[in-house]
């Protein structure tokens, strides 16, 4: 009998599973799809030539993240490797705001366009040397984060902390214009907001695209060598080193509660698979408390809560085998790894507006990858290893394009879809589609089906908006990882701090596991904060485990 069972092999449960094997614990992780990784995976079936990832590739947040650092997955086989520049926002008429390796490159080129822009870049910069290392520790740790907040208050007194905390608070739109004068600062503050679905008029959306800026002029948007697989890989190698188990292929259908307390799962063949300790869950919200755990085992809160629950934007993602480099007008935008596609901040605002109202957007931002300029082992030399991906909504209502798309996501939406994408990438790169040499398209239901966590493709675990942020995430009162079953662990992203390949929510739930008492032991956390659950009636099979 295993100490601990851990549903879900994503980056979250491997991180998981890799804490507790290091104190000690016999450790299984049972993942549904037929390989471990989640949203951190790469294959070759776009063009057997071309390495292309199925969902995420870029990843300050993991460079950054000291829990990634502590596991040393370099001596696992990862290496990073860095594209010349970060961050490209080419605009229609050729000129192009750049988020270089070094403050200075940026600041230069962001001056280029405001007069005085660079040194508001330079002070955006020195703010981030002197609070980010606390944030960041505030991110990574279980809220509420006491000891990174009292050094934070330290740090920035009286109005200082005021100020910081009005900033971190704006809409990226209005950060954008209190700090510089021309378009480049302020594209790309709102544009890498939009890596979560903080729209520009967002509350905290400024806060988010600074962290997202800083992140990059800090550590870049590296990429694994040889694709993201291989961060997964050096994931599994590390547990499997430690004597942990992986099992692929083993869908979990049921979490065995009795007496209150999680004591093994149930697989979709009927195995019943015990776990002496704790079972920790890298799944989405919605599943863990409305498929994985009856109802009957919860309080009525959390189910009444967990109707409120918000996913994040949904996501369409194609990726390509590129014959030659893309041909941008902005010459510029080659040397970079991640493209911003957008033509200015009203077009950011406009696509949103558009989702916001159920509709698809007709001029899609495009968050887009060059693969090959960051990592050379991608595809042959001269050509590129390519990918893009926007945001469609859950909900379609209407189609603010000429195609009418409805949101069944057959074959011919997918292609019209793929086809809208591709003309907007034609707008900043003429002749982009010629040198297409096969592509791949997914839709938002195949992203659900390569990774039942990304419902709908949100691939953020749940929105970033503030109202189920902090204290509110997953849902009020469930701000940490342990939840309202002794012995059971919320370990994805929908736990705090987030999506992002960072494995924090992971790290938390398993020290927190760590910390539980023994079996015999007290209610947790959070059974304290909700209330004794509802009395329960177990089933025969339950009994007679």
């Amino acid at each position: 009998m295993p100490d601990a069972v851990v549903i879900g092999a994503g980056p979250n449960g491997l991180v998981a599973a890799n804490l507790l094997a290091d104190a000690g614990w016999t450790v299984e992780v049972l993942e549904e799809q037929d390989e471990p990784g989640g949203a951190v995976r790469s294959d070759r079936g776009v063009h057997p030539d071309y390495v292309n990832d199925l969902c995420s590739s870029f990843y300050p947040l993991a460079v950054a993240s000291p829990v990634l650092a502590a596991l040393a997955l370099h001596e696992h086989g990862l290496v990073w490797s860095h594209a010349p520049r970060v961050l490209a926002h080419p605009l229609t008429d050729g000129r192009c705001a750049l988020l270089e390796r070094g403050v200075a490159g940026t600041a230069a080129g962001l001056e280029a366009f405001g007069t005085g822009d660079g040194a508001a870049w330079q002070r955006l910069c020195a703010l981030w040397d002197r609070v980010g290392g606390d944030l960041l520790d505030a991110l990574f740790t279980p809220f509420p984060p006491l000891r990174a907040t009292a050094r934070l208050a330290a740090r920035v007194r009286g109005a200082g902390g005021l100020r910081l905390a009005r900033m971190l608070l704006l809409p990226v739109r209005r950060l954008g214009d209190e700090e510089f004068s021309g378009e480049a600062g302020r594209l790309l503050l709102a544009g890498n907001a939009l890596h979560a679905d903080l729209v520009p008029e967002a509350a905290g959306s400024g806060g988010f695209g600074w962290l997202m800026s800083m992140l990059g002029q800090t550590y870049g948007f590296p990429v694994p060598a040889g694709g993201a697989q291989t961060l997964t890989a050096a994931l599994v190698r590390r547990l499997q080193r430690r004597g942990g188990v992986l099992r692929c292929g083993e869908r979990v259908d049921e979490i065995v509660v009795r007496s209150g307390r999680a004591v093994a799962v149930r697989t979709a063949i009927g195995e019943v698979v015990p776990a002496r300790r704790a079972v920790l869950a890298d799944v989405s919200v919605p599943a863990l408390y409305g498929r994985l755990v009856d109802a009957r085992h919860l309080p009525g809160r959390v189910l009444a809560d967990l109707r409120r629950f918000q996913w994040d934007f949904a996501t369409f993602k194609v990726d390509w085998a590129l014959g030659g480099p893309v041909p941008w007008t902005a010459g510029d935008a080659a040397t970079a790894g991640t493209v911003h596609l957008a033509d200015g901040r009203d077009e950011l605002t406009r696509f949103a507006a558009q989702i916001a109202t159920g509709r698809v957007p007709d001029r899609p931002f495009a968050l887009f990858g060059q693969m090959t300029t960051a990592d050379a082992t991608r595809s042959p030399a001269g050509t590129e290893s390519a990918w893009a991906y926007t945001h469609v909504p859950h909900r379609i209502r209407g189609d603010a394009g000429e195609d009418g798309i409805t949101g069944s996501w057959n074959q011919g939406e997918q292609e019209m879809m793929a086809d809208r994408l591709e003309a907007q990438v034609e707008r900043f790169a003429p002749g982009f589609r010629s040198r297409i040499r096969a592509r791949r398209i997914l839709a938002p239901p195949t992203l659900e089906a390569t990774d039942a966590n990304l419902r709908g493709g949100a691939v953020n675990g749940g929105t970033a908006a503030l109202h189920q942020e902090l204290v509110f995430r997953p849902l009020p009162g469930l701000g940490r990882p342990e939840t309202p079953v002794t012995g059971l662990y919320l370990a994805s992203a929908g736990a705090h701090p987030g999506g992002g390949v960072h494995g924090a929510p992971g790290a938390n739930a398993a020290h927190a596991a760590l910390r539980a008492r023994s079996p015999s032991g007290a209610l947790s956390r959070a059974q304290r904060v909700l209330g004794r659950r509802e009395a329960q009636v177990q089933d025969p099979a339950e009994r007679a485990w």
